[in-house]
């Protein structure tokens, strides 16, 4: 199942930034007292007891605002509310009850998702308590005061959000089809492919980058087997500024990303691989997704012998962070290669979801080991007892050592690198947890 997504909204300055840093546990938004700051939306998984969700922090929302970034921040905001399960609605003790609040409220009531009112600056309950009733005039629910500066009632609040939630039991019937998501930058051809794949026109198909609105999912049967493929994009936008464009496609490929058991990445041959790429391949990087580079539009390419090459190098430079990613070089407009897309997507969720045995992987640890000295400090060497895989979907293995702090990164990639040329692994990241043991307990 997905994690639930909970998007931060408000007014610009009313401290959602801060809330999402907090939540978070890290600085990850710039946090200014200049309003509309946070101009891109930012998005960070969070856990609050047993539950698993991912949060979307927004531009401030100026309703009436002429200005450009500005209105550009408000239909981010939009895009964030259309996508979300829950939203919280953030507002200002010190600012108190004002107009926008009422016009922002009125955006939230109509999106008809559940809306949690939350009451910010709240540094005491007890001088502040009277200023959070007025709150309940928006008409939106009961307000929630806290302070995320001072980290008070933030636990309410969540307990709040997550009541929201879908439950286990009402989740969509488990779908045993591979789920195969498409993301990349708009206009790369995301739409061209599924509609290639799927033999007839199924998603709108525009030259004006971003005209998917929503995550559109594509049932396609290639030789016997049924997939689902998720498109994905941005928004279509009469103020075509190249770089908020591109930003717009990132919460829509987090959401998709989640429900995948594989992404293809589609990346514009013409344009070349650019650093938009890398942040969105990062998404389905770090929640350990199989993962396939299609290099699209590779029949609008002049070719000679090292062209190929060429590109899977330059590719591997700017997306260095995931060498076991496949690549295939298609046209979604001849359908170039496209038969090879099933077979590697085939042979990505395998790897995917493959075992091995303790017994072998342990062998081939051994010998890497004796093939390479565990590294030492201050004249204590490494020692790796055992290892053994505890799950998939990123094959996931525990180290179990002597002082963890010696595990380097190199040294657990080298053993990443040795257990790949024995099992192969491709298109899957593996995921690597160092645990102490004492020697005696072993």
């Amino acid at each position: 199942m997905s994690r639930p997504i909970v998007a931060i909204v408000g007014r610009p300055n009313v401290g959602k930034s801060t809330l999402f840093n907090t939540l978070a546990g890290e600085r990850i938004s710039i946090v200014k007292d200049t309003p509309g700051v946070t101009r891109d939306r930012i998005y960070a998984d969070v856990t609050w007891l047993n539950y698993h969700f991912t949060l979307i922090d927004t531009g401030g929302i100026e309703p009436d605002s002429g200005d450009v970034i500005l209105s550009q921040m408000r239909e981010q905001a939009q895009i964030a509310i259309d996508t979300a399960d829950v939203i919280m609605f953030i507002t200002d003790v010190r600012q108190g009850l004002v107009d926008a609040d009422s016009k922002v409220a009125d955006m939230l009531r109509r999106s008809k998702k559940p809306v949690v009112l939350v009451v910010n600056k709240v540094d005491s309950f007890e001088k502040y308590m009277p200023d959070v009733y007025e709150f309940y005039n928006l008409g939106i629910g009961d307000p929630h005061p806290v302070s995320a500066a001072s980290m008070l009632g933030l636990g309410d609040m969540l307990d709040e959000v997550v009541r929201y939630f879908p439950k286990e039991a009402a989740a969509e019937e488990e779908d045993e089809r591979p789920k195969v998501a498409i993301i990349g930058k708009p206009n790369v051809g995301k739409s061209s492919l599924i509609n290639k794949l799927a033999n007839e026109d199924r998603v709108i198909v525009s030259d004006i980058a971003g005209t998917t609105r929503d995550a559109i999912d594509t049932d396609i049967k290639y030789d016997g087997r049924e997939y689902v493929f998720i498109d994905t994009a941005g928004l279509r936008r009469k103020n075509k500024i190249k770089e908020e464009i591109e930003r717009y496609s990132i919460i829509r490929a987090v959401t998709a990303v989640e429900r995948a058991d594989v992404v293809i990445l589609v990346i514009d041959a013409i344009e070349g691989v650019t650093e938009q790429d890398a942040k969105i391949a990062g998404i389905a990087h770090e929640r350990g997704k199989g993962i396939i580079i299609a290099v699209n539009k590779w029949d609008a390419i002049e070719k000679d012998n090292s062209t190929v090459k060429k590109y899977t190098e330059r590719i591997r430079q700017v997306l260095s962070f995931m060498p076991y990613a496949e690549i295939l070089f298609i046209s979604a407009k001849s359908g170039q290669r496209l038969n090879k897309l099933f077979d590697l997507i085939d042979i990505v969720i395998e790897n995917n979801s493959m075992r091995i045995a303790t017994g072998v992987l342990n062998e081939i640890v051994t010998e890497a080991v004796a093939m390479q000295q565990p590294p030492t400090d201050k004249g204590k060497r490494l020692r790796i007892y055992y290892v053994t895989q505890v799950s998939v979907k990123p094959p996931t293995f525990v180290v179990f050592v002597n002082d963890k702090n010696l595990m380097h990164f190199s040294y657990t990639r080298y053993l990443e690198n040795r257990i790949r040329d024995t099992f192969g692994f491709r298109g899957t990241a593996l995921k690597f947890i160092t645990r102490e043991r004492k020697e005696d307990s072993i």
